[in-house]
């Protein structure tokens, strides 16, 4: 196995230009590809965040009775999903609406009468936060005859909802492209050394060389290309991640939210995958050369 190796890497040295190019090509695959999956990471914590900040405003019909309310109040928490119900008044309503606009207090204070009607802040369930369960259960509670109106920011969650699965159908697509660009490219450049030492071939063939023994320094040449240009990739990846959560990520939202990064499994799988993509490229070159 050695010597398989040391074949592979003089092959390397004597191709610097094409190995080089190679492996800038996987790096820069690898990154473009990473970066996707690292925004669909991060952009699913987000979500996720938000997701658990929602709360589903149920007004109750301005003729509604004390009985009715406390009714209103069982049949909420009785719903599956629905984790509390808390009762919001009038007098509470306008007292927040005085706190949200601070600086506009003023316009509030010339109101004859509280134009707010009563309502319920319903908290949901860690499973019930995605955008279908939440129209579900706005419908199912739009249904009670003492509600008015259901309001949880909709349109929102279902805006954000599609951007993320139009970026995720973006970067399987964009994947798959790079990752059938790097096979390519890959075997074109073992293609070029089987053609460089077509001649040393055909005699150790003549010789009694099996296919496998001219084989394995190609594939090993093709998988330390891979996983070269996957680590470059990811490095050059990390650094960009550093210099935005330095710069970009403390105070304000980075105090909510932090960016994070692939953990080292998931980093060691993807120079693995980079490998196998090497491998593969190898495949292809030596499939069609050595017929």
């Amino acid at each position: 196995m050695k010597r398989f190796y040391l074949r592979a890497i003089k092959d390397i040295r004597d191709n610097r230009f094409l190995t080089a190019i190679t492996v800038i090509t996987i790096a820069l695959s690898i990154m473009i590809a990473a970066a996707f999956a690292l925004f669909f990471i991060n952009a699913g914590d987000v979500l996720t965040l938000w997701q658990k900040g929602i709360r589903m405003m149920v007004y109750l019909d301005p003729e509604v009775s004390e009985t009715g309310r406390i009714e209103t109040k069982s049949r909420l928490q009785a719903i599956a999903g629905v984790q509390e119900a808390h009762y919001i008044s009038r007098e509470d309503a306008l007292e927040r609406l005085r706190g949200q606009m601070q600086h506009h207090a003023a316009l509030l204070d010339n109101l004859r009468d509280n134009p707010l009607p009563e309502a319920f802040e319903v908290t949901l369930q860690a499973g019930a936060r995605d955008s279908d369960t939440l129209q579900f259960l706005a419908e199912r509670i739009s249904g009670l005859e003492t509600v008015a109106e259901v309001e949880y920011g909709q349109q929102w969650i279902g805006r954000f909802t599609s951007i993320i699965k139009l970026f995720s159908l973006a970067g399987y697509a964009i994947g798959g492209l790079f990752f059938m660009a790097t096979v390519f490219i890959v075997a074109n450049t073992i293609r070029l050394v089987l053609y460089a030492r077509r001649e040393e071939i055909e005699i150790m063939r003549l010789v009694g060389a099996t296919d496998r023994f001219i084989k394995i320094p190609f594939y090993l040449q093709g998988m330390i290309q891979g996983g070269l240009g996957s680590f470059l990739g990811l490095t050059a990846l990390f650094l960009g991640y550093f210099y935005l959560t330095r710069h970009f990520g403390a105070g304000g939202a980075g105090e909510m939210f932090q960016m994070r990064f692939f953990p080292a499994a998931t980093c060691a799988g993807i120079v693995l995958g980079g490998m196998v993509v090497g491998w593969l490229g190898s495949w292809v070159s030596l499939k069609q050369f050595l017929k």
